[in-house]
């Protein structure tokens, strides 16, 4: 298990060098001026101040200087300072990341709750109207964009119904009770996607693992149909679904940065879109970094469940 944690972990290395240059060179072919939003339009008429500014913040060097003096910065930790707020970026996310945490964790549990037994039923009983309904509320799932299904929810449960707040966010610590009712509509938009794929790979992995030979045999001896499904072919086909919900999970941080800008969520996905619009280009750098290693230890963590999962997978 070491030496394969090992190794995971320097594949990683040229990941996030990647994801790194991509982020940096993307950031500086954006428009706008780093200097001239701190300074402002009249600030910046005085061109000592703006050209001094520019140096100090090494936008007088050579792109690929500029990314090697970042790099050098951030491999200490220090993602940089916010033009914005002038607050270290590495701060600002870490205030950022409950909200972004608690809203995929939330909607991840949400879709599984729904997608588990609804993917089962539907293995169980093939094209019956159970498998039918199932089959197509998975399809609409996968369809419906995420900023239109909350815009919908926010008219229909908000202010049509009057069930729900239509946006904002307490913490959970601080008033779980108007947390959970402010998470609702959110996790109902972010879940609806990953529970709609996951639901068809359940099915899907359920009906092929009830057709081999292990499972006709188990039925041969006269075990119950519940103990058969439960125990031997859903484990085995957990291996698939796993993989599904490991790399969707991934996902689940890109669908927030939509769901929280909707419902005014104050996370990560939030202060990305902010830091577009102000051009506050460290912190959208730092939060793009984040993402990635998110999500390469999602993929490691899901690797890891396997050997779980499957006794008979060993890694060496």
């Amino acid at each position: 298990m070491r030496a394969f944690l090992l190794r995971r972990m320097l594949t990683m290395i040229p990941v996030l060098v990647l994801v790194s240059l991509i982020a940096f060179g993307v950031t500086s072919l954006l428009p706008g001026d780093a200097a001239l939003a701190i300074l402002g339009e009249s600030l910046a008429k005085d061109e000592k101040l703006y050209q001094s500014l520019r140096r100090e913040l090494g936008l007088d060097l050579p792109v690929y200087a500029q990314y090697l003096r970042w790099g050098g910065r951030v491999l200490t930790g220090d993602l940089g300072v916010s033009i914005r707020s002038k607050q270290p970026v590495l701060e600002a996310i870490l205030q950022r990341l409950p909200p972004t945490i608690q809203l995929t964790m939330m909607s991840l549990v949400l879709a599984l709750v729904v997608a588990l037994p609804i993917g089962l039923i539907s293995a169980v009983r093939p094209n019956s109207w159970a498998d039918i309904v199932g089959t197509v509320l998975a399809l609409s799932g996968v369809a419906v964009p995420h900023f239109w299904l909350g815009i919908l929810l926010m008219f229909l449960l908000a202010v049509w119904l009057g069930l729900l707040p239509p946006s904002g966010y307490a913490r959970l610590l601080d008033d779980p009770l108007a947390s959970l009712r402010l998470m609702i509509m959110p996790c109902m938009t972010l879940a609806t996607g990953l529970a709609a794929v996951v639901t068809r790979q359940v099915r899907s992995a359920l009906l092929e693992a009830l057709q081999d030979d292990y499972i006709r045999t188990a039925r041969s001896k006269g075990l119950e149909e519940r103990a058969i499904v439960v125990r031997h072919a859903l484990r085995n086909a957990l291996i698939p679904v796993v993989t599904i919900i490991g790399m969707q999970t991934g996902r689940l941080f890109g669908g927030a940065v939509v769901v929280e800008t909707i419902f005014s969520i104050p996370g990560i996905g939030r202060l990305a879109v902010d830091s577009i619009f102000y051009r506050d280009f460290p912190v959208l750098q730092g939060v793009v970094l984040l993402m990635a290693v998110a999500v390469l230890l999602i993929n490691l963590a899901t690797d890891i469940l396997y050997g779980y999962i499957d006794p008979r997978i060993r890694y060496t």
